[in-house]
């Protein structure tokens, strides 16, 4: 199995993701969204700009 994207609605109604490891740890989880385009949105944003995305280390 490889990592994904599980999108589903929580009890508040909101939609929410979780970005999952192959082992099916949870390894991010998003904020509520209002809409699914909106949460759907998010899923490409992270998918467009993560990898390329520098390390800042704050210890």
């Amino acid at each position: 199995m490889t990592a994904k994207f599980e999108l589903f609605k929580d009890a508040a109604g909101k939609f929410r993701f979780h970005l999952k490891a192959a082992n099916g740890e949870i390894i991010a989880a998003s904020q509520g969204y209002t809409s699914k385009a909106a949460a759907q949105n998010g899923i490409v944003s992270i998918k467009d700009n993560a990898a390329s995305a520098p390390t800042e280390d704050l210890t």
